[in-house]
């Protein structure tokens, strides 16, 4: 049975609606009943342990009591009536908890020490219920115009925010599982990736020497791509999620081959620098060959012309789908992730790029740093909630360019202490033709003619050793090893593929 406090109705407390008549649930019984089992018998303590705090409770009262047993139960003290009395004394506080004949009564309000558990739900509940309440007000008095800073979606943005906070608050999932559990998890993976076509038990990425590294895009896991502007980050981001695409349209062929009902999975790219157009483009460009330039000129003859509408059909077939929001903060990305989640199903997201990413509305971190930390935090509890994986493109600072060896390291991230720390795989891409170009010679340097072809010469060499290569470093994998994988870098498509020196004829799809 629910009792309810008798504080009076707050000024605002469900402004317009004729709720000032009601008072927020609370359940002071099951309060009592909890703290007298947990008196009664320590062990109890952990049946709440996981998921009640002092603050769930309704009486600030029963509060104290319950934090005081959990300091006591905690430093493997004896925690009943006689030591709390104790205790209470000593701190000057027993009056305030009621005296030593309020402590008594608890321990005779309790029912059975079996049903700790259940009290700690009740009363988990009310709170998360007079939360819901708070949350119905700050709506109601944000929508009448309180937050002024707010505009009308940004406010469904900070409250669908707030309310995921409180969904995943407290919850008490998981726990230790069995060793022979764990282990048949293992042997699936295992069994996966040996019947799977180069021995990928995750989504393939559509580069076979970056799946041989990595094993696929694997549930649950952040991975951060980073690189120097013009490294292709773009371009690389949009081959993985074509090739994933690719596999997912596979997989759902082969099954329906095999008549077996299968639903196709969806690879969602949330690009909030290019718009999608942008992006068509540049995937219509690398599929069918024609230059993006070209394209846009209209410079192109009636057989490229053809091979772009041939390439139209086949990526229209392709679970791709595109969000070019600019600037969404990452409650809305989560929002229109469990959409795509429930409407088929999502098995990939990228985000181009971190760095343009905002925090949930409605927050205001105190500098960059924390406002990155907060955003890949947001990132990998999307990735492990819906357990597919995420893949955030980044920028590199400026202190890459400052060195004579240009290849990315980890501390080269911006705010790398978040990213690093929150990803479960970083990847850099790497041209050495980029920067090669940049170093071509200049008559004016040399003495004479004959010391300038030299190192002209010697310059194109390094030129032709690198052209249409790029190196994908990848500088941390915590299920696998670090190293480099070659790709095939095609300037003109912005277009990476497999080197052909590692695969004949590679390079294509």
């Amino acid at each position: 049975m629910n009792t309810f406090d008798s504080r009076p109705p707050q000024p605002g407390e469900g402004a317009g609606l004729g709720a000032s008549l009601r008072l927020p649930p609370t359940n002071l019984q099951a309060e009592q009943a909890l703290l007298g089992a947990l008196l009664a018998n320590n062990r109890a303590f952990e049946q709440v342990a996981e998921f009640l705090a002092e603050e769930h409770f309704a009486d600030p009262l029963h509060g104290r009591v319950y934090r005081a047993i959990q300091r006591r139960v905690d430093a493997r003290q004896l925690a009943d009536v006689v030591t709390l009395r104790a205790e209470f004394e000593h701190s000057g506080l027993l009056d305030e908890v009621g005296g030593p004949a309020y402590l008594a009564q608890l321990l005779s309000a309790m029912v059975g020490i079996i049903n700790a558990g259940q009290y700690g739900r009740l009363i988990y509940d009310c709170w998360l219920r007079r939360q819901l309440v708070d949350v119905g007000e700050e709506l109601v008095n944000r929508a009448f115009g309180a937050d002024p800073e707010l505009d009308g979606r940004q406010q469904i943005e900070a409250t669908e925010q707030r309310l995921f906070e409180l969904a995943t608050e407290g919850r008490a999932e998981g726990g230790p599982i069995s060793f022979s559990k764990a282990l048949t998890a293992a042997i699936e993976l295992a069994e996966r990736a040996f019947t799977t076509p180069g021995g990928v038990s995750g989504l393939s990425s559509g580069l076979r020497d970056l799946d041989a590294k990595t094993g696929g895009l694997h549930p649950s896991d952040l991975v951060i791509l980073a690189g120097r502007p013009g490294m292709g980050k773009t371009a690389l981001a949009t081959k993985i999620a074509f090739g994933a695409a690719q596999a997912l349209l596979r997989e759902v062929q082969q099954a329906e081959a095999t008549e077996q009902a299968v639903s196709i999975k969806k690879v969602a790219i949330f690009s909030l620098e290019m718009s999608a157009d942008q992006l068509a483009t540049r995937l219509l460009s690398e599929t069918s060959r024609v230059s993006g330039d070209r394209i846009r000129r209209g410079d192109i003859s009636q057989r490229d012309f053809d091979r772009f509408v041939e390439a139209s059909r086949e990526l229209a077939a392709l679970p791709l789908v595109i969000d070019d929001t600019p600037a969404i903060t990452v409650s809305a990305l989560r929002t229109r992730c469990r959409r795509l989640e429930r409407n088929g199903g999502l098995a990939l997201v990228v985000v181009d790029y971190l760095q343009l990413m905002r925090p949930a509305a409605g927050t205001r971190p105190e500098s960059r740093v924390l406002e990155i930390s907060m955003i890949t935090q947001g990132l990998k509890a999307l990735a492990k909630e819906l357990k597919v994986p995420v893949i955030a493109l980044s920028q590199l600072s400026r202190a890459v360019e400052q060195r004579e060896d240009k290849r990315p390291q980890l501390s080269d991230l911006r705010e790398s202490g978040s990213i690093e720390q929150d990803a479960d795989m970083v990847m850099f891409v790497y041209r050495d033709e980029y920067y090669e170009a940049q170093r071509a010679p200049k008559q004016v340097g040399f003495e004479n003619e004959e010391k300038f072809q030299d190192a002209l010469n010697a310059w194109q060499q390094r030129m032709e050793a690198v052209h249409n290569k790029a190196d994908l470093i990848i500088a941390k994998q915590r299920h696998g090893p670090t190293g480099t994988v070659p790709l095939f870098f095609e300037a003109e498509f912005t277009r990476f593929g497999d080197l052909e020196q590692t695969h004949g004829g590679g390079g294509d799809y």
